[in-house]
Formats: C-alpha cells, structure tokens, sequence
C-alpha cells in the first residue's frame, strides 16, 4: 500500500506550496534525509545532531529483529501469553498503537493510578512476561513498576530474571540495575528521542512479545524512506509544510480524525509527537483528539485515510515515519527545536519537592459538590455555589484562540468495570461504561463551547501534552481531576506508594501551571464511582 498527503483545501494548498517551495530552495529535504543537524539553528543543533537516528531505523532496527525472535520464541515456550508493558510516552504510546492495530493484547502501565496497576497484578501473574521500558533509565513511574512486579513475582515463587525484559538507552541507570539483576536487555538507539522512537526497540519489542508483526512494519516504513529525500512526491515534506504554514497562519489546533482509519489510535501517539515537539516557546500546534471539527478559524483537520484539511493515507509503520518527518519539518516552519522538551522537568521537580514533605500541600476546598472537593483559584468574582457553576466559569475563561485541557489522575479502565444488567447488549454495556467514565467529561463540555477541548490521563500526558501546556501558547484553561484511593500499593524500596507518588504527580503540575497565571481547578472525587457520576451529571447541567 502506497503512502500519501494529499490537501483538500484551497487556501492551505497555496500556503503548504509556498512552505515547501522555500524548504526544498534551501536544500531542506535532501539534508533532512541525510540527516543534518544544523537545518533548525545553531542553538538547536547540539540536540538535533544525536536526535535524527528516527530517519534511518526501518533498516538498522531489522539489525535487532534475530534477538527480539528469542525473547518471543522463549515467552512462547514458556507459555507467557501475557504481556505487560511499563513505559510512559513514546515509550508506551506507539507499542499501543502497533497491537491494537493488530489485534493482539497488550497489558500497558502508563499510570500510577494504584487500582490500574493492582488489576494488571491480579491478571495471570503467573503467566506474564513484563517489558520495562526507558529511555533514560530514571522514568519514576516505570521504575515503581519495575520493583512492583519484582516483588509480586518473587512473593509468588517466580524469578524476576525469567520474567523482565529491559529496554533503554546504552549506560543508562536500568541497563546497569538490568545487567546486575541479570534480566534480559535489548539497547535501542541512543540518537533516537522518546517521541520519535516508535521504530526502535520501544515499540518492537513489546509488540513483538504481543504478537504483532514488526517486520512488515518496517518494511512498509522502508518503502516510503526514499520519498522523504525528494523535492516532489514527498509525503513528510507536504505534511509538515502543511502542518507549519498553518500554524504559523493561526490555524494551530489540530483536530485529528481517524474514524475511517484501520489503524488503531494513532492520533493518541501523533498527539505525543506534534504537542512535545512544538509547544515551546510560546508557540505551538495543540493536536485536538476524539473530537468534532468546530469550524473555526483556528482550526486545522487532519484525516488518517479520511477527509479533511489533509489526509494521510498509509500503512501504520509509513504514518509513523511521515508523521515523525513532518513534526521536524513543521519545527523548521514554526522557528522552533523539535527535539528538545525545556518545561517537562518542571513538574517533575515540583513532584520530587512534594514527596519530600511530611504530607502533600493539597490546601483546603473552597466547595464540596457531594463526592467532589473543589480546589483552586475558580475565574469570577464571588465563590461558586455548586459544581455545575464550577464548570460553567472554567468555560467561560477560555480566551479567544484557547482551549481547556481536562486531566485526568485517575484509572482509565476502571469503567469497565461498571455494573450492566445480566445479558446485557454490547451497546447497553458501552452506555454503562460511558457513563462511568471521566473521559466523557471531554465531549459534554466540548458542545458547550466552540472552543477546543482536550483529555489526557495523569500522568501519561505529562510525557505529551504536557510540555504545550507550559511552553507553548499561554492561552489554556485547566481542570484536574483527583481521586481518593480505596487501596494503595506500596513502592518496594521507596519512602512512598503509588497513591502518594499520583497526588504528588497532579499537584506538581498543578503548581507549574498555576505560577503561569493561568486558570487551574483541582476537582477531587473522594468516592471515585460517585464522584464521576455527579460530575457528568454537573457536565449536562452546564
């Protein structure tokens, strides 16, 4: 299947002809493709130059293919049909993609929702294989999965040693704890950033372990390689001046559209890719997902095998490479680096203060809505009378051009888990989980406003959208969502548990986006079923 970009408006045509007619006259696309790091300027240049190893990976990721086929050919004698994947980001996000466009399971850990990773322990413990995944070897979440599941397999009589296979970066701190435990470890390319590593050993080795077909990925990856050196027919050069001239036309929310697609939740990793990638230094393009086109003049819609402003039509492993050249081509456009992430650390060391105190700093409500505690500065004069009132100022506060970002600390499959009637329809069950599940919040408030509202799941999102939301255009509104924990799970060998590292997670990020001066609202549900209940409940009566 051949991959292509085709632009379906009149106007952007003209822009995203213009971006690429100035690119390919400064030689753009052939250094792209010959991998030089000097095309974003001088002050990006020391990122960029060990950054680019992405370009090459369809061919030098076939080098790791004989290994991955013995973990695989091992797990399947072993009868470990259970694959668990602690990652965070692109670590996490792509291997998603990959098994579910495939069909096969994959048990992800992008949380430290304790109920998330209390399910994914009680599922067939004794036949799981865990992939612990990072880049830098340091990731907080993974590490706490990784000591979590040691002590869980050693508690049941299973060697850690039989069941953890280690992915990161040459001399990181895991490679060594890996090599000292005596774990299997797989090395992915240290000039490959975690946003841009869906070809490398981050996205291979859990898929393959799921089942998926990692050779075809990369074959269908391979055959588009050669386009992307061309001035003309060039798929990642259409995109990306597409992607930029728009953005820097104003047009800089990006709706994503992928009902058509067979592939699988792409939008949820480009998401990862296009936010980290743009949103500094004031500028940015805010990738909107699951969401219907508003029609507004900031708006730009992008189709996977779909119509729109343009479409992208590809196998997965092209979309990934198109995708990922196109983000660096959009930052040539845009005046930014596409490698670096300035503001991810800053709640990161918020969160780290935090979990130093004697006891969180979550301050006092100033309303209690039933089940749900209200936190935080509320836009208006006076104090809001109920949770509905709540909701209603927080969309009024969205500025022109903005948008309000909902964050989620909470399980994202803990509304499956919602009672249905004996016999129940799939529909009939599908509405019980709707209407158990936060992430409905999202399209109740979206028919209340024109303006782009987005969703993102604590603390997966802050290795994504994060970074826009402090880099790029100061311009959001925020509502954070917390939840009290029935049940807590101890982190082996460290002073905190999982519940304790969560909160901590959300109120370090709440703090970096508060000293920006933009509107923040922490909404606690100190009973999680019931608070998600009468905060859509609140949604509807906006």
């Amino acid at each position: 299947m051949t991959a292509s970009v085709t632009i379906g408006n009149e106007r952007l045509a003209e822009q995203a002809a213009e971006a690429v007619k100035d690119l390919v006259a400064a030689g753009f696309h052939e250094a792209l493709s010959n991998g030089d790091p000097g095309l974003w300027g001088p002050d990006a240049q020391a990122e960029a130059a060990v950054r680019l190893g992405w370009l090459d990976l369809p061919r030098n990721s076939r080098e790791l293919l004989p290994e991955i086929g013995k973990l695989v050919e091992r797990a399947r004698a072993q009868g470990l049909d259970h694959v668990v994947l602690a990652g965070m980001g692109g670590s996490s996000l792509a291997p998603e993609v990959i098994t579910t466009t495939a069909d096969v399971p994959l048990t992800v850990l992008d949380t430290t929702d304790p109920g998330q990773v209390r399910r994914a322990l009680a599922d067939r413990l004794e036949r799981t294989i865990v992939v612990v995944a990072s880049k830098s070897g340091g990731t907080v979440e993974t590490d706490s999965h990784r000591r979590i599941y040691e002590q869980a397999f050693r508690e049941a009589g299973i060697d850690p040693a039989e069941r953890i296979i280690v992915v990161t970066d040459p001399g990181s701190p895991l490679e060594q704890a890996a090599i000292e435990a005596g774990y299997p470890v797989i090395l992915a390319d240290p000039n490959v950033g975690g946003r841009y590593s869906a070809l490398s050993a981050f996205g291979l080795v859990p898929s393959a372990l799921a089942g998926a077909d990692i050779e075809k990925l990369l074959d269908d990856a391979e055959a588009v390689r050669p386009l992307l050196a061309q001035a003309e027919g060039n798929p990642g050069l259409t995109l990306g001046a597409a992607l930029g001239a728009a953005a820097a036309a104003g047009r800089d929310k990006l709706v994503l559209e992928d009902s058509l697609a067979e592939i699988n939740g792409l939008p949820d990793w480009i998401e990862q890719l296009i936010a980290e990638s743009t949103g500094k230094q004031g500028r940015g393009i805010l990738p909107v997902v699951g969401a219907d086109p508003d029609d507004t003049d900031d708006e730009l819609v992008a189709g996977i095998e779909s119509g729109g402003d343009v479409t992208v039509s590809g196998p997965l492993g092209a979309q990934f490479l198109i995708w990922e050249y196109a983000t660096a081509v959009a930052g040539r456009v845009l005046g930014i680096d596409p490698f670096n992430q300035p503001n991810v650390a800053e709640s990161k060391e918020n969160t780290a203060k935090i979990l130093d105190r004697a006891e969180p700093p979550v301050g006092t409500p100033v309303l209690v809505d039933g089940p749900v505690e209200v936190y935080g500065e509320v836009p208006g004069s006076s104090a809001p009378k109920d949770l509905p009132e709540v909701l209603t100022r927080l969309l009024e506060a969205i500025p022109e051009r903005g948008y309000l970002a909902v964050m989620a600390y909470l399980d994202r499959e803990a509304a499956f888990d919602a009672p249905h009637a004996e016999g129940a329809s799939f529909e009939e069950m599908t509405d019980a989980w709707s209407a158990a599940d936060p992430a409905t919040l999202r399209g109740l408030l979206a028919v209340r406003t024109d303006r782009p509202v987005t969703f993102g799941w604590g603390p997966r999102f802050l290795h994504s959208t994060g970074q826009y939301h402090k880099g790029g255009p100061q311009n959001g509104v925020f509502l954070q969502l917390t939840g009290a924990n029935e049940a807590d799970v101890e982190v082996p060998g460290k002073p905190y548990t999982l519940g304790r590292l969560q909160l901590a997670q959300a109120l370090g990020d709440l703090g970096a986006l508060a000293d920006r001066g933009r509107p923040v609202v922490r909404l606690h549900l100190t009973d999680r079923a019931a608070g998600v209940a009468r905060l859509l409940e609140a949604a509807r009566e906006v």
